[in-house]
Parts: C-alpha cells; structure tokens; sequence
C-alpha cells in the first residue's frame, strides 16, 4: 500500500500461505485498494500447483506455462551445442551438432517431456559423460526424472508385436491405424487414433499387447498409475491427473497405458460420500481430455471387468475401438508356444506343438 510508483511484486512459492483466511483477506483489500488508481500496481503469485481460495478466483488471473516444446528444446540444444563446441578437445563433437538441424532435433525430441532446467541438466551430464549428445543417455535420465513425480513410469518395451500369440483381429486394426499419426493422414483429414481399451480375460496378453504396440509404432509407452494420481492434501489429486496428462502430451507422440482401469476408477459412484468426490473430479478431468485431445497421445486402458467400469467410459468417442481378449483357442495356443520356444532358442519342428 505504501508504494508510490508504479511496481510489479513476485510473491514466490506464496501458495501454501493463501490457505490462511486473513492472508487471503489482506490479498483482497489491495486488490480494492489499487482500483482506480493511477499508479500501476500488480502483485504475480509464482507457484509450481494451482491452489487459488475460492474468495480470490475472479481477482486472479491464471497463466500457465506448459513444458518447452519441440522449437524451444532445440534452442537448448544449440545453446549447450556452442558452449561444447568452445572444448579444445571435444569440440568437435558439438560443432556438429551445431551444423546439423536434423541432429538438433532429434536431441530435443529425446528430451520432450522434460522442463528447460531439467533438459539442460540432462545435456550437461550428456557432455561430461560422453563427451557429446548421447540420445540413450538422455532417455535413459528422462525415465529417472519422470519416474520422480511417482505417477508416471517411462516404461521401455523389448518386444513387438511379433512375441503376442493371436490377437489377430487386434494386430490388422493396429497394422492399420498405426499410419493415422503421419502427416499425410492429417492432410488426407484422417483424425488421429485416440486409444483402444482391451477388456478380458486374466493373464491373456492384454498388458502384453500394450508394451507390443510401443515397439511396433516406435513410440515411447508412459504408464499411469492410476492409484499414485490419489494424493493425501486436498487438489493434490486432480493436480497430479493434470500434470500427468501434461507429461504425456509434451512427448507425444506417445502412448499412455493405463493397466487395471477398472481398479482405480471403480469408487466414482460412491466418491461423494467416501473421499468428497475426489475420485469423481479425476475421473472427469481423463473422461474430458480423453474425449477432446488433440495431441498424438494414444492411449492404451486394460480391465478384466467391465461391470466395474463407469458406463459413461465405454461410449462411443472415448476409445475407438474396445476389444474382448478372451482365452486362447488351439491355433493360438500352437502360437504362443512356438513363441516361447523360439525365446528359449529352441526350434519349435523338433516339438509336436
């Protein structure tokens, strides 16, 4: 109140003291009290949650900063690539990178998903470990940092679609759908696939088919834990939904499997009297992004029992396609075994499968 000029203050990590009803009071006096005025005053909350009091949401206006883009990321890279390149003994090996755009962005692609100090972070130990940009490097620290949030694991896959035995109606409209995310479908108008849910029967390869389609579409797979979105203060939960989605769509194109479906989002009807609705508000926030996203994130949902799933997720626009994965009938036993034997480098003719 005693500032006579015109001024800007950061208020930083001022979200925790917003929950006291004589802060948030005080907050809304100065917004009273700079109305009119000449002087420009504007007071900028930084915070890494969103937790406005409900007295001060129409005082506060909400920007938010997404993670660095694909664009923003390769100015990263040829920012670290010319501090390499000043290196008497490996420079060399940046000013390459320095040369080559298509280089450049494949480093920044290895890094979506990740924030700029954490990209940065992650280039420099690149540097000191190998002496230059090391893609599997760089996905190896961008698992570990995004294993940090406890909600999403960055999940590597070793085998296609080739090591799942039948399936073979899945395996066609996978082989055919896998070309909707290039840009030629786009310019055809051919919508992006939003996500498949394979419902069935206990251990008959549905999680086995999610981790098949990452190395069959060359896409990294992200896995959401549905029961570590739930946090114990109040927002944290449907906070973390948020920034779980966010994640995923920043290294998109990707692919999100959620495993157990049925498990972590089975107490919507009975939320508003058990947790105050929690789970409701998260399931909301997936149903309305699964519904109208637009980035490349196809999502993958596993459950064995569909009476448990809410009906409004089985519609028609959430998945494209639904899929019953039942037990294996004789000609796809005699896969899955010649699969298992070709893993243990045996040759399947010399058994009677």
């Amino acid at each position: 109140k005693h500032l006579t000029k015109d001024a800007v203050v950061v208020l930083r990590d001022f979200h925790p003291f917003l929950n006291d009803p004589m802060v948030a009071r005080r907050v809304r006096d100065l917004v009273h009290h700079f109305e009119g005025e000449t002087v420009k005053r504007t007071v900028i909350f930084l915070s890494s949650v969103v937790k406005i009091p409900m007295e001060l949401e129409k005082d506060i206006q909400l920007v938010d900063f997404d993670l660095p883009d694909r664009d923003t990321l390769v100015d990263i890279v040829r920012e670290k690539a010319w501090n390499g390149s000043r290196s008497a003994k490996y420079g060399a090996n940046f000013k390459k990178v320095l040369d080559d755009i298509q280089l450049q962005r494949e480093v920044a692609e290895a890094a979506l998903g990740l924030t700029a100090a954490e990209a940065r972070a992650v280039l420099d130990k690149s540097t000191v470990k190998d002496k230059r940009f090391s893609i599997p490097t760089i996905l190896q620290e961008k698992k570990h940092i995004i294993r940090k949030s406890g909600i999403l694991e960055f999940y590597e896959a070793d085998r296609g679609l080739d090591s799942v035995g039948g399936l073979e109606i899945l395996k066609s409209w996978l082989q055919k759908r896998r070309v909707s995310f290039t840009q030629s479908a786009r310019d055809f108008g051919l919508p992006e696939p939003k996500g498949i849910l394979l419902l069935g029967v206990p251990g008959c390869g549905k999680s086995l088919s999610a981790k098949a389609i990452s190395i069959a579409w060359q896409m990294p797979l992200l896995r959401l834990d549905v029961g570590k979105v739930f946090g114990s203060l109040v927002g944290s939960s449907e906070e973390n939904m948020r920034r779980a989605i966010k994640t995923a769509e920043a290294v998109a194109p990707s692919i999100l499997w959620l495993d157990e479906l049925e498990k972590g989002f089975s107490g919507t009807k009975s939320s508003g009297t058990s947790d105050g609705g929690t789970t409701a508000r998260v399931f909301a926030t997936f149903l309305t992004w699964l519904q109208e996203k637009r980035s490349p994130v196809f999502v993958i949902a596993t459950a064995n029992d569909v009476s448990m799933l809410p009906p409004e997720l089985l519609r028609k626009g959430r998945f494209d396609e639904i899929f019953f994965v039942d037990l294996p009938n004789k000609d796809e036993r005699k896969a899955i075994f010649d699969i298992l034997l070709r893993l243990r480098k045996r040759d399947p003719a010399d058994f009677d499968l």
